[in-house]
């Protein structure tokens, strides 16, 4: 009996009440209609639904009498073992044990797919974020802008979204030339040029370069240039992709922005030019002082946007504009931006930007900006010197607890983290309290496995104690939990569900025994005891690979 199932049964005993009073009043009324929720109060059942209240004034009732005869009828429903009316016509239900604790055999054989969900079919998204410059390693910032959008990118998938993680490249532009004359200083042994990339990291570039091209130095000006900043940003991307991996953050595609102004085939427009056309094509786009401009402000912008400057050279708008127009061309009717916090004006500019090619803005992007993140006695970079590299604080802090602490909180609120929490092994410290959940599962499966214990028979009408309903009212919402951090974008849900869900098991776990004491039998109840401890492994598993985070079976 789960939450879908209630509320069917919900729909199959107030409708006909509801058209028995008002006749029509329940036609297009679905299951959808009466979603359940479960009580703040576990004293008030497991689940509670304010259906009463939403129809009684639309068939001109009492309230509390139509919720009373609603739970009168639902009461009779099998797997429901009671129902309550309260206040002015909430309605409390309480299931039966064997009902609520069937569900520990249906997640342990769904395995990895409990808490996968369809409430995103049909959407084709593309998410772009991180998108770092190759010109430098990944800083902080970065850092939690990857955590945020792989967690995001692992729940819409786990709603049933097709999705693409993107990574756009800004390859582009007069900062690459800068880069490339830096690699090549460094391999000269002349000093940084003025304007150019300080650090350690353009010195380890430029040896690796110039091992690779030993005759570098004796080459032409212009095409040491070349192999220089080639070579460099060969190995830089290189490098971006090697962090990226190591701190478990996938790109299914690696988006060059050389490719939005390279000419196409048989010397066709580049798409930055094709993208002028199409806004042109739109009603757009005008001409004023030499300049093209994209009239934004007809969908919210606070000023029209110049796309080609009077001397012929197009501005990094354009290049924005491009860029999105090619996503809807490989065929995301969705487009999710995650930015840093620096790009607040970046929000009109990109929404006003999908109104003039012709798309909804309220409905075909989204924009996600993510607030600034810093680690209390987190030192600068010695190789790049001014900032908190990525790599650094993962050796420093760990994959998960990095991972998992900067998924624990919304992207839009700052965030200061207390590496002496996270490197505890403490139940203060949130993803060693969760880990260890689910290492404790492991731990009663071994013990429960060395006293004989199995899981040949299943009896969930055993499991009436009251921490067993508390966990089963839990792992039951997992689904929807999923689905709703999916709908919103904020994978913190996971995280503060997942702590829920560890001290209740914590609770359990004092209060009920798997294993048999000394000689006593194992019996039935030990046995569905331990198909209960299996399905909490199993959510707490599932939960946290949301996060991108490991789940250890010994700690």
């Amino acid at each position: 009996m789960n939450p879908e199932a209630l509320s069917a049964a919900l729909l199959a005993v107030i409708a006909p009440l509801a058209e028995a009073r008002r006749p029509g009043v329940a036609e297009g009324l679905t299951a959808a209609d009466f979603p359940v929720e479960r009580p703040k109060n576990r004293d008030h059942g497991d689940w509670a639904s304010n259906a009463a209240l939403k129809l009684s004034k639309q068939i001109g009732v009492n309230t509390r009498e139509f919720a009373a005869e609603v739970a009168t009828a639902l009461a009779a429903t099998e797997g429901i073992a009671s129902v309550e009316v309260a206040g002015p016509g909430f309605i409390n239900i309480r299931l039966d044990a064997a009902a609520a604790g069937a569900l520990a055999r249906t997640i342990v054989e769904a395995g990895t797919s409990f808490g996968t969900n369809r409430s995103q079919d049909g959407n084709t998204i593309n998410l772009e974020f991180v998108s770092a410059n190759p010109t430098g390693p990944m800083h902080i910032g970065h850092t939690r802008w990857a955590a945020l959008g792989d967690a995001i990118a692992r729940l819409l998938l786990a709603s049933g979204a097709t999705l693409v993680r993107e990574f756009y490249i800004n390859d582009a532009g007069a900062q690459m030339d800068r880069f490339g004359r830096s690699v090549l200083a460094a391999i000269a042994g002349e000093p940084t040029p003025e304007d150019g990339y300080p650090g350690a990291y353009i010195d380890d570039l430029a040896a690796r370069v110039k091992a690779a091209e030993p005759g570098i130095l004796d080459l032409p000006e212009s095409e040491r240039l070349d192999i220089a900043l080639g070579r460099g940003y060969e190995f830089q991307m290189g490098d971006l992709k090697a962090s990226l991996e190591a701190f478990n953050v996938h790109f299914d595609v690696f988006f060059s922005e050389r490719l939005l102004h390279a000419p196409g085939p048989d010397g066709a427009p580049s798409l930055v030019d094709q993208a002028v056309d199409r806004l042109r094509a739109q009603g757009h786009v005008f001409d004023d002082q030499g300049a093209v401009w994209v009239r934004t402000t007809d969908f919210g912008d606070d000023k029209d946007r110049v796309i080609r400057r009077s001397n012929g050279e197009y501005t990094y708008f354009a290049a924005d504009a491009a860029y999105y127009l090619n996503k809807g061309d490989r065929g995301f009717a969705h487009k999710i931006y995650l930015l840093g916090a620096d790009h607040h004006g970046y929000v009109h500019r990109l929404k006003a930007l999908a109104g003039a090619a012709g798309d909804d803005p309220d409905k075909d992007i989204e924009v996600l900006i993510g607030q600034l993140v810093s680690v209390n006695g987190a030192r600068l970079s010695k190789r790049a010197g001014n900032i908190i590299e990525l790599d650094d604080l993962r050796e420093w802090l760990g994959t998960d607890a990095l991972r998992y602490s900067l998924a624990r909180y919304p992207a839009d609120s700052p965030l200061t983290l207390d590496p002496e929490i996270l490197k505890k092994r403490t139940n203060d410290n949130p993803v060693f309290y969760v880990q260890y959940a689910h290492a404790r599962t492991h731990n009663v499966a071994r013990n429960a496995a060395d006293s004989g214990v199995t899981r040949d028979a299943f009896a969930p009408e055993l499991l009436d104690h009251e921490s067993e309903s508390a966990l089963l009212v839990a792992l039951q919402e997992f689904p929807r939990l999923v689905a709703f951090a999916a709908e919103l974008r904020e994978p913190h849900r996971v995280a503060r569900y997942l702590e829920e869900l560890a001290s209740l098991y914590h609770r359990w776990y004092d209060s009920c025994r798997v294993t048999p004491l000394g000689d006593e039998e194992v019996t039935d109840l030990h046995r569905t005891r331990l198909w209960l401890n299996d399905a909490t492994g199993q959510v707490l598993r599932n939960g946290l690979d949301l996060l991108g985070v490991s789940a250890p079976e010994r700690m």
